[in-house]
């Protein structure tokens, strides 16, 4: 177990050879909201860098007019536009329209697309390359909630580099074994809890200090890692430690989630199948941990500089997103 931090070691230039600044989770998002008869708010919302050219744009409809329009505006990470627009539909009125994203394959995005018609129907969709037009049916379809959310989620871990290096800070505590299982269920256990919670509103926790705190997650178990000579209760006990700091990422979870937005008639639904998705990208994350691992083990030498750098390396970043997070808040 002790050339176990080594090997990991290589996994971990070989997965975070990016950008070292942590993602936040910032879907493209366009709503549709009826606000009276064939008329609609149209509301886009996209991330302020692109990795592309080619602009992510939403389409509607020819026969819709655009009446009003609010120039883009800088919300957080993300850019807003917003338009009222009128259309010709018959008497089904947008059922059998097609609503689209242009740009999603040259960006590599993804979309999120929510429509609230006036008589309560809401229908919730992920537009991708592959997909990224949107037929309205006369009926919203559960089904779309259990193929898109589990998406979502799945998408939320794995392209958000602070949850992962928590989650690869674990790996470096506990090895593998009983100790790997135990810890993983009691940080599962701890955000889902949280993201429940806040979900349903039951607790509230601004998501900017939820940030924060998810930061101070890693630097705190950067600091245990060192204590590897001098183990503490942590170390014997990791779970507690997983558990804890799980229901500070719950929140987190929960601040992505509130930024998708819920169907408000299956939100049971839709929580338990983004947990879901969050579940299946946290495990093949640590799935390709252990495959880097297994094919990298011969390639570092075992010393007790090299077992110290990853450790350094967590340390380092995190008390950098704990600065730049706690500059946020305060500013």
């Amino acid at each position: 177990m002790r050339s176990l931090s080594i090997r990991l070691l290589v996994v971990f230039f070989i997965l975070f050879a990016t950008p070292v600044s942590a993602h936040r989770f910032a879907p493209s998002i366009l709503k549709v909201s009826q606000v009276g008869f064939n008329e609609f708010n149209i509301v886009w919302k996209t991330p302020a860098q692109g990795v592309s050219s080619t602009p992510l744009r939403p389409l509607w409809p020819n026969s819709c007019n655009i009446n009003s329009e609010i120039p883009p505006q800088l919300e957080g990470t993300g850019v807003v536009s917003q338009w009222q627009v009128a259309c010709k539909f018959g008497k089904d009125g947008i059922v059998g329209q097609k609503l689209s994203v242009d740009g999603l394959g040259a960006n590599q995005a993804s979309a999120i697309l929510i429509i609230s018609l006036l008589d309560d129907r809401t229908y919730q969709t992920v537009l991708d390359s592959d997909s990224s037009s949107f037929i309205v049916p006369r009926e919203p379809d559960v089904g779309e909630i259990v193929l898109s959310y589990p998406l979502l989620g799945a998408q939320h871990i794995l392209e958000g580099i602070d949850h992962l290096l928590f989650v690869f800070g674990l790996l470096l505590l506990v090895g593998g074994g009983s100790r790997l299982f135990w810890t993983i269920t009691a940080f599962t256990l701890g955000h889902s809890v949280t993201l429940a919670l806040v979900t349903f509103e039951i607790v509230s926790f601004p998501s900017d200090l939820a940030e924060l705190v998810i930061a101070l997650s890693i630097f705190l178990l950067a600091l245990e890692l060192s204590r590897k000579e001098n183990p503490g209760f942590l170390w014997k006990n990791p779970w507690w430690l997983a558990g804890g700091f799980g229901l500070l990422h719950g929140m987190g979870f929960a601040g992505a989630l509130a930024e998708t937005g819920l169907p408000q008639n299956q939100v049971p639904l839709a929580l338990l199948f983004f947990n879901l998705g969050i579940e299946i990208g946290q495990l093949l994350f640590i799935a390709t941990v252990y495959l880097v691992w297994f094919l990298s083990r011969s390639m570092m030498p075992d010393n007790l500089l090299v077992r110290k750098i990853p450790v350094y390396i967590l340390g380092g970043l995190s008390a950098m997103w704990c600065i730049q997070r706690g500059m946020e808040l305060i500013y």
